[in-house]
């Protein structure tokens, strides 16, 4: 992905393999993929598990899903226009700063996420492998649980379970988690996303994740190209 110059967005069209590749991959175990902690890794608080409880709602069903194509800005170390297609009715909110944009259904029980922005800089697995050591020190009470993890072609995806903190979520109810990092063509992580929901939606939430990362587009420019002239 080329990066744009002084007052323009680059064009770089995040072309991803075929979805059903992905899916058909071969989910490694985790152990495959998380190397044994340094002696000076801090180790997770030691906090006995919540007992947790379940949320009996209705599956989130992919073939009731309806997308469009939407797009948003993040500014990072980039100022990043990304686009995808994502569930049409799900309303979108962003933090400030703009760092990431995240689309909500209705029931505020699913969501995608979308990051750009950052520096392109490190293969997929690599991204993923960061976020496993990051999971690996979060406290034992949010009862993290590997899933799976697939390097594929582009992709790496991550899937796990965990219980929200009581400060966000004071129902300890299991969610599940399918993060997904997509490489532009030179190999390298452009675009970060994730799909949250109940244990049940987990077909429903990788078509989401297959659907968004099959067709988003990243465009960067720097952060300060609106003062440069044209």
């Amino acid at each position: 992905m080329a990066l744009g110059g002084a007052g323009g967005y680059g064009l770089g069209l995040l072309t991803a393999v075929d979805s059903s590749a992905v899916a058909a991959g071969t989910a490694a175990p985790l152990g495959t993929v998380r190397p044994k902690p340094a002696p000076s890794s801090t180790p997770a608080p030691s906090l006995p598990p919540r007992e947790v409880v379940p949320d009996n709602s209705p599956p989130l069903e992919a073939d009731d899903l309806r997308y469009k194509t939407r797009s948003f800005t993040v500014k990072d170390v980039y100022e990043s226009q990304v686009s995808a297609r994502v569930p049409a009715n799900w309303g979108m909110t962003q933090p400030d700063p703009p760092r990431t944009a995240r689309y909500t259904d209705p029931t505020s029980k699913r969501w995608l996420r979308i990051e750009a922005g950052f520096t392109i800089q490190r293969p997929p697995a690599a991204s993923m492998q960061a976020r496993i050591d990051q999971l690996d020190r979060l406290p034992k009470d949010q009862m993290v649980t590997y899933v799976s993890s697939t390097v594929e072609g582009k992709y790496a995806t991550l899937a796990y379970t965990y219980v929200p903190p009581a400060s966000l979520a004071p129902v300890p109810t299991l969610r599940y988690v399918v993060v997904r990092w997509v490489a532009d063509d030179s190999g390298l992580c452009a675009v970060e996303m994730s799909s949250t929901g109940l244990p049940q939606d987990e077909q429903a939430l990788l078509a989401i994740l297959d659907k968004a990362s099959e067709t988003v587009v990243r465009r960067d420019r720097p952060l300060d190209a609106e003062r440069q002239p044209n």
